[in-house]
């Protein structure tokens, strides 16, 4: 099965679904690090949400969705591009239990930036983490942020990661049942489903009596967009002095990217390097 977003709208009526698949992308991520299994099902629902998500909008940036919490989860962050690329990580601490969100997260809170990639102002919402279950989150999210009603079926195992979303928009609907209609249908969709099955196959199972509108599936895969020189900004940034005095200190600096694992060493002659455009040309003279 290919990583794949599947955009379907319902025909007379303005609902529209994306299902979501990650099978290489997510073992991109398993990858790099080692995760146990309830902390890799959380990051893995929340990459498949935040696809979900971007899929949603029109724009060229990325969005990236947080959730911070004092429980054994005490972070996880997820990114993904208009160019249909994702990433993320997951930080914890001890054993972490199965359960409710609360059990893993405790007092946490949910927080999505849309960065529109095109100089515009980026967006920023914040909420309490509330609810049973991520898609219960998110959905709540979406609910009150932009009062678009919004379900989420999300699944993560050690193979992959899929979800599905539900979404009913501004406009007249001739079918006055039809939105409650589409969740009913939608919550018979068990998680091995899926997971396992084809994003056609869903949704000929859950929609056949429907009028469904199926779009080209888009292909998605796992990018991490750090770079040395995005390192050797973020260490232009600290100043010439916190890096020589780093430097002296520990001889080398050496940054690991949280998402991808790789890493980035900078010694006393990198350092000289990227602090030497800073310093004026003595020798040069402006009239």
């Amino acid at each position: 099965m290919n990583d794949i977003l599947q955009r379907f709208l319902f025909d007379n009526t303005p609902i529209r679904g994306e299902l979501v698949h990650l099978d290489a992308a997510w073992q991109e991520v398993l990858s790099r690090h080692d995760y146990p299994p309830v902390v890799r099902a959380r990051l893995g629902e929340m990459m498949a949400s935040c696809l979900l998500l971007s899929a949603t909008l029109k724009f060229r940036g990325a969005v990236t969705m947080q959730v911070q919490g004092d429980g054994p989860i005490s972070l996880l962050v997820v990114e993904a591009t208009a160019r249909r690329t994702v990433r993320g990580m997951a930080q914890w601490q001890g054993e972490v239990a199965a359960g409710e969100l609360h059990a893993q997260f405790g007092a946490g809170r949910l927080t999505i930036t849309i960065d529109p990639g095109t100089g515009g102002e980026r967006y920023q919402g914040v909420v309490a983490l509330e609810g049973r279950s991520l898609a219960d989150a998110i959905d709540i999210y979406l609910e009150r942020s932009e009062q678009l009603p919004t379900r989420m079926w999300l699944a993560a195992d050690g193979r992959c990661a899929a979800g599905m979303l539900l979404q009913k928009l501004p406009g007249t609907e001739h079918d006055d049942d039809a939105w409650g209609r589409m969740q009913a249908l939608g919550a018979t969709l068990a998680p091995d489903e899926l997971l396992t099955l084809p994003a056609q196959q869903i949704i000929h199972r859950l929609f056949h009596e429907e009028d469904v509108r199926l779009f080209e599936a888009e292909p998605v895969s796992f990018h991490c967009s750090c770079s040395r020189e995005r390192v050797a900004g973020m260490l232009h940034n600290l100043g010439q002095d916190e890096v020589m005095d780093i430097l002296h200190h520990e001889g080398a600096i050496e940054v690991t990217c949280e998402f991808c694992n790789r890493q980035y060493r900078f010694d006393a002659m990198d350092a000289a390097q990227l602090f030497a455009a800073s310093i004026p040309d003595a020798g040069s003279t402006r009239h």
